[in-house]
């Protein structure tokens, strides 16, 4: 008990100085996600040994995996799925899975059909796209063109390694696997029906949750914790990962509530990013072993240049011959490439899932999930200088500097003058048009001091 405090107590410290650390950072380089890893790495027991994986802290880190992928189910769009771009994605998702394929069968150190092989080619495929939403609001992405490849792509890119994870790491019988699969997708639907249905009646249960949603019950985020521990628990039953239960409780809650409850959306986000999720990423790193990564960090480059070659490449090119997307320039492909290569939470878990089995060691589970954290800070650093040179016309920079080699510094200085008021006028626009990124996706601009106004459709009871 004391050890666990002890452990939560400094993961709680760490919490509070990563975002006043990565606020200090000039234009916010590193993200936040990649302080939280590396303190982790540094306070854990392959370290400094203050934080301690026990099962007390490994289930609440479960719990901010959870929320991870409850908040990402919930921020996916039936149009990033059935729509044209969505269509693109999934294809493309297909064909990253064929040439990961492809890649851990020519990879010695891999053996294609086990869990390790397999463990790997799926975690070459992945998006985290519950990690990058928070990146994308942050630089004011959300509701642009760009923004929305990134959805289209990022939405399979999690979902279908989600599936595959389920699929293909079980140890039974595939027939037993896909029986497991259709009895939970069946209580999933069930989960679904029912509150829809007391919605639809208005029967005295119903009204009762409503009324009572913002009082000391508070059973609105009590229904929904319900939602998500319940599919979770029935998850891990099934012997199927938890990410599964937490990401269609997302996707449930969404169907419920198709547009959006302020209030309820900004509780559950003060709970997730205020404890769970970030405690799951210091744990995550706690779990890191810097002494293999030492020891091997040929494998570490290795896995971040297939990601690249496996995920971006594939992205790159189907943005080029899409229909809706050929006439983007290729900044903004790259840009989106890059963001799609952001890879980390199905990394924890399919190397958890192989570790577990006995068929990956330690070491190498660390090393990569090692890589997938260094991506979260150098593939939303390279999509930004990316969507700089979309902004203020780099190419220019660049032949002016050609030109007059003396004067770097005051070209750079006027480019960044440049991109600046681009910016600038860029959310003037979006402004006068109503379609400001932060009136959408920004809960502390939605909810000022934690009061949320009904939506003008809403009706009296706030439904």
């Amino acid at each position: 008990m004391v050890t666990d405090l002890v452990s939560l107590a400094i993961i709680a410290l760490i919490a509070v100085i990563c975002p006043i650390i990565c606020k200090l950072i000039p234009n916010k380089a590193v993200p936040e996600t990649v302080l939280l890893l590396t303190a982790g790495a540094l306070a854990g027991p392959h370290l400094l040994n203050i934080v301690h994986v026990t099962d007390a802290t490994s289930l609440l880190s479960d719990l901010g995996l959870a929320f991870l992928f409850l908040l990402a189910g919930y921020e996916i769009s039936p149009k990033s799925l059935t729509g044209a771009e969505g269509k693109r994605g999934a294809a493309t998702w297909f064909a990253t899975f064929a040439i990961a394929f492809l890649v851990v069968a020519a990879w010695p150190s891999f053996s294609l059909f086990s869990v390790d092989g397999m463990a790997v080619a799926i975690a070459l495929t992945t998006t985290a796209l519950g990690t990058l939403l928070p990146i994308l609001q942050e630089r004011g992405l959300m509701g642009t063109r760009i923004g929305t490849e990134i959805l289209a792509y990022g939405t399979w890119g999690e979902l279908l390694p989600v599936l595959a994870m389920t699929l293909l790491l079980s140890t039974r019988a595939k027939w037993e696997t896909m029986l497991i699969l259709l009895a939970f997708i069946a209580i999933a639907l069930i989960a679904a029906t029912v509150p829809k249905q007391a919605e639809r009646l208005g029967g005295w249960l119903y009204r009762f949750v409503v009324e009572n949603a913002n009082t000391n019950s508070q059973m609105l985020v009590r229904t929904v914790n319900l939602l998500l521990i319940g599919l979770t628990a029935i998850s891990a039953l099934f012997d199927l990962d938890i990410v599964l239960g937490a990401f269609a409780a997302g996707f449930i809650m969404r169907y419920l509530i198709p547009d959006g409850n302020p209030t309820l959306e900004m509780k559950h986000s003060a709970m997730a990013y205020g404890f769970f999720i970030p405690l799951f990423f210091v744990m995550s790193g706690a779990k890191i072993d810097v002494t293999a990564i030492a020891a091997n960090p040929e494998l570490l480059v290795l896995f971040i240049a297939l990601l690249l070659f496996v995920r971006a490449l594939p992205i790159f090119v189907s943005l080029s011959f899409g229909k809706t997307s050929r006439d983007m320039t290729v900044p903004e492909r790259l840009t989106v490439a890059f963001y799609c290569t952001t890879a980390l939470p199905i990394i924890v878990a399919v190397t958890t899932v192989a570790v577990n089995a006995g068929a990956m060691d330690q070491g190498t589970a660390s090393v990569l999930v090692a890589a997938g954290g260094i991506t979260v800070f150098i593939m939303p650093l390279l999509a930004s200088v990316t969507a700089r040179s979309v902004n203020a016309h780099l190419g220019e920079a660049l032949r002016e500097i050609r030109e007059q080699p003396r004067a770097v510094a005051h070209i750079l200085a006027e480019h960044r003058r440049r991109e600046r008021e681009l910016h600038r006028q860029l959310k003037a626009r979006l402004r006068e048009a109503g379609l400001r990124h932060s009136d959408v996706f920004d809960l502390t601009e939605r909810c000022p001091d934690g009061i949320c106004p009904v939506p003008p459709e809403a009706d009296d009871d706030g439904r």
